[in-house]
C-alpha cells in the first residue's frame, strides 16, 4: 500500500521529462494526497501493547 505515493511520483516525474507539466503536476497533487491519507491512518492506528 505505501507504494502506491512513490509510483505516482514516479509516473509524475515521468510526464515532467516528456513535457507534460500540467499532467506531472496534477499526478504529483495526487500522490501527495494518497501519501497524507496513508500517513493518517498510520498516526491515528491504536497499538496492540499487553502491560
Amino acid at each position: 500500500m505505501m507504494s502506491l505515493p512513490f509510483f505516482g511520483l514516479f509516473l509524475a516525474l515521468v510526464f515532467a521529462g516528456a513535457g507534460q507539466r500540467t499532467l506531472a503536476i496534477l499526478v504529483w497533487l495526487v500522490s501527495i494526497g494518497v501519501l497524507l491519507a496513508l500517513f493518517r491512518l498510520h498516526a491515528t492506528d491504536p497499538l496492540d501493547i499487553v502491560l
